[in-house]
């Protein structure tokens, strides 16, 4: 099995268990017997350790080996979703979102890493595209098999689907990667070292600001689709999943553009304009006119976020090349961060004050990002011509 395909495998994975619940608000709310504010804490139960872990994981993966570390978090994975299938009550399905955000922690992060370690700087590009490719597919499906398979059959069973994927990518991990690096002893003082190397650059914590912030603004949104969707009358789960599943073919379609995009925009160019059409199109969805237009502008939305967010990416993992997996490891956790507190906060706002001011305020802030988010990267393109997509193997 090709070197990116499986590490694609390991990236599917991890983003399907994220997003699984964002659909099932409503449905876990009414079965759970809490109220919306309560149960979408289960979303930041996820992303939260996820952020937190990645500052324990980065310099582990360096340490230890980043393909053995994504082989063990994989495997807990596994075990956090079984267990989250079988949760009786809130309290201890909360505590099995803990349990699989802390260990999902260690995947895609650490499969970027390893992209950078392994594929020539004017080759990673389109190399972390097609990463993120799996990555947006894992979205898709994550949050589109959830609105279904959680109207129809239940939440336990999105559980159990996102269990067998995590299994099935465990063991391409054991026996389709190979591990090229000689363990080293873990230690506290030098991966404290590490970090420091990261951020004596400048720029780490220009890339890590503005990542935190368009996690919060864009993906903090994402548990509030199906109340927009109650709110216009337009459905509920399943018209949730489909409309964040749009959201990932919109980011899948960017992969296949991103060659045309650096030529023509330039790095900066791309960051600027997908967060000022991020920014419009949120604002836009926020009418809710109707549900095809809703998937639409998402659609729309997740080409434009991508646009971003990959170019964020290709900064972080040339941030400090001697400490790769640390520089991407804290990229990961500003990013998840911001989901997590994004989500937490604009949820309390949409308590009191309603689902589309949030959703409009989500836009002017993403909008008001464009400008210094687009002044980050170098004025050229990493490459140009960008080559064609190949293995690194």
């Amino acid at each position: 099995m090709p070197f990116l395909l499986i590490l694609g495998l390991a990236a599917f994975a991890s983003a399907f268990s994220m997003r699984a619940v964002d659909p099932m608000l409503n449905i876990l709310a009414a079965d759970l017997k809490v109220t919306l504010q309560e149960v979408a804490l289960l979303a930041s139960a996820f992303t939260l350790p996820y952020a937190a872990m990645q500052l324990v994981f980065g310099p582990i993966g360096d340490a230890l080996g980043k393909v053995r570390l994504i082989r063990i978090n994989l495997a807990m994975l596994a075990v956090g979703l079984a267990v989250s299938a079988l949760a009786p009550g809130h309290s201890s399905l909360l505590a099995a979102r803990v349990f699989s955000g802390a260990f999902a922690g260690g995947v895609i992060p650490v499969v970027l890493a390893t992209v950078g370690d392994r594929v020539a700087f004017d080759r990673r590009p389109v190399a972390l595209s097609r990463v993120l490719l799996a990555l947006v597919l894992g979205q898709l499906l994550g949050s589109a098999l959830a609105g279904v398979v959680g109207q129809y059959m239940g939440w336990r069973a999105v559980f159990w689907c996102a269990f067998v994927v995590a299994v099935t990518a465990a063991l391409g991990a054991i026996f389709g990667l190979k591990e090229e690096a000689a363990p080293q002893p873990i230690s506290l003082a030098a991966s404290l070292a590490r970090y420091g190397v990261v951020l004596k650059n400048p720029l780490s914590i220009k890339v890590y600001g503005v990542v935190a912030l368009e996690g919060a603004l864009t993906f903090g949104i994402f548990p509030l689709v199906a109340p927009l969707m109650v709110e216009h009358a337009l459905g509920d789960a399943v018209e949730a999943g489909l409309v964040l599943g749009a959201f990932a073919i919109g980011g899948a379609f960017y992969t296949f553009a991103v060659p045309l995009l650096v030529r023509h925009l330039g790095l900066g160019g791309m960051v600027s304009c997908g967060a000022a059409a991020v920014g419009l199109l949120l604002i836009a969805a926020a009418a809710g006119s109707s549900l095809p237009v809703v998937a639409v502008l998402f659609a729309l939305s997740g080409f434009a976020f991508y646009m971003i967010h990959n170019v964020l990416q290709i900064l972080a993992t040339e941030l400090a090349p001697e400490a790769r997996g640390s520089a991407v490891a804290l990229f990961a956790s500003a990013f998840f961060v911001g989901q997590a507190v994004g989500a937490l906060v604009l949820a309390q706002m949409a308590g009191l004050f309603g689902v589309v001011p949030v959703f409009l305020l989500a836009g002017l802030g993403m909008i008001a990002l464009a400008l210094p988010a687009g002044l980050l990267p170098p004025r050229k393109a990493p490459v140009s011509p960008l080559p064609s997509p190949a293995s690194p193997d």
